[in-house]
């Protein structure tokens, strides 16, 4: 099948490394599977011989009809449409546990599907997803997987590993694909355990205010929360409260850091 470049299409063509990738999902005897654009079906051949059932959602028709007339229906179903609008939570609970993931993400739309992710993980009280193996461009990989103090730790790491710890695997040259791309592309596994119970935080007022201090990497954690609309006098009163230097920028601050610096700035606010 040709790659539709304007879709983002690279196929995988190395046979070791969808072995690999394949394996670091770990024992899929029984689980379900959910593929996110297996475009020709190679990885998705070694994920149908080893998972109880595989959920393929493809985009692009054509590659979907092709999907549905090379493997049995009984262990793929082919969904044709956009990852993005897919309805994780409800696959979950039909397959009756939380699922496991797998993706060769475009890489136009990579930190969307990994918001996406990140938004689905949990549905009633009830964990959807267990862990994601994720094909991304090297570069994003280094970001998604950053250290505090490092020049790749931002907000895409402080955001990703509020849900769970992610790993780099291994990384693969442009020759791997076809079309080869114009980046590497490093495998990371991603295992989805929320850290905001643990941390005492709220979800929808925590990721904000991690926008809020990443605004601008280069000013002070200070500077940005003055762009915020923070009152000057808060933002000095948290810091002392939470022992931070008035000088410190965010992509020093590891996330326990930043939610005893979330926790006091609401403190600070309840004493005013």
């Amino acid at each position: 099948m040709p790659a539709n470049p304007r879709l983002g299409q690279n196929f995988l063509n190395d046979a070791q490394a969808i072995e690999r990738i394949a394996a670091s999902l770990g024992d899929l005897s029984t689980r379900t599977v959910v593929e996110i654009g297996p475009g020709a079906g190679a990885i998705t051949s070694a994920l149908v011989a080893r998972a109880a059932h595989v959920l393929a959602v493809e985009l692009d028709p054509g590659l979907a009809a092709h999907l549905r007339t090379r493997f049995p229906p009984g262990r793929l179903t082919v969904l044709q449409q956009n990852v993005l609008t897919f309805d994780f939570a409800a696959a979950s609970a039909a397959a009756g546990q939380p699922l496991l993931v797998f993706g060769n993400l475009p890489y136009y739309i990579t930190s969307q599907i990994l918001l996406k992710l990140a938004a689905s993980h949990a549905a009633s009280g009830r964990a959807v997803l267990d862990k994601a193996v994720l094909m991304v461009q090297r570069e994003v990989a280094d970001r998604i997987t950053a250290l505090p103090g490092s020049r790749d730790y931002g907000l895409l790491s402080v955001t990703v590993q509020m849900y769970g710890p992610a790993e780099k695997l291994f990384t693969l040259p442009p020759s791997s694909f076809s079309p080869p791309p114009d980046v590497h592309s490093t495998v990371v596994r991603w295992r989805f355990a929320p850290r905001f119970a643990e941390l005492s935080l709220h979800e929808s007022t925590f990721l904000p205010f991690v926008r809020k201090v990443f605004a601008q990497k280069r000013k002070t954690l200070a500077n940005n929360l003055r762009a915020a609309g923070i009152p000057p006098a808060a933002i000095a009163a948290a810091l002392a409260r939470a022992a931070i230097s008035p000088h410190a920028r965010a992509e020093a601050l590891p996330i326990e850091t930043l939610a005893s610096l979330w926790h006091a700035l609401q403190a600070t606010y309840s004493a005013a």
